[in-house]
């Protein structure tokens, strides 16, 4: 048995390396040179997510309105999975405002909203970097004269190679289908 097991740890680390090692498909957002700071101050570029399903969104932290009911969603969404699927799937909002919404504001929102970290990611990138994430996310936004924003307000799933798998506009309450859409996802990862 202990011959095994290292054969069998270099099995895995080879069928890991492999799936990395495979060329991401034409329509996968990683494809985009996005690099993200979350709350924790770690930087990684939006390509280190591959593997795992994420639910992603935009938002801004000094949002009143409809930022902190983007984030509900993705609670009542995530929660809303069976506890095997909601294992599987990492979570992602990205700020539309990163001059504003250094590490320190982010660390302090997630704290705010007790978002769990080892589920969570609060991220911001450069202003160029934003704009073309959110153009491939079909998310539209322009910040206003007095610094708020206007934006779409959209949860999207991507599954483990960054394809958009499902995506709705429900905020606020549940979208039993865009639950489906992710446990159906995670089933085929």
């Amino acid at each position: 048995m202990k011959r095994l097991l290292p054969f069998l740890a270099m099995v895995l680390l080879l069928v890991g390396s492999a799936h990395a090692a495979q060329p991401l498909p034409g329509d996968s957002v990683y494809q985009l040179p996005v690099q993200l700071t979350g709350q924790d101050g770690r930087q990684q570029m939006l390509s280190a997510r591959r593997g795992r399903p994420q639910l992603v969104t935009m938002f801004y932290t000094s949002c009143q309105m409809v930022c902190p009911l983007i984030i509900d969603s993705l609670r009542l969404t995530r929660n809303a999975l069976d506890p095997a699927v909601r294992s599987q799937v990492d979570l992602l909002a990205v700020s539309f405002d990163p001059a504003r919404d250094d590490v320190a504001a982010l660390r302090r929102y997630a704290d705010k909203r007790k978002l769990d970290p080892r589920f969570w990611t609060l991220a911001r990138a450069e202003p160029a970097q934003v704009r073309q994430l959110s153009a491939v996310l079909g998310l539209q936004y322009r910040q206003l004269p007095g610094g708020d924003f206007n934006h779409s307000s959209e949860l999207i799933l991507l599954d483990a190679d960054g394809r958009m798998a499902a995506r709705t506009s429900v905020i606020g309450r549940l979208d039993p289908a865009f639950v489906k859409a992710i446990a159906e996802t995670v089933s085929r990862h």
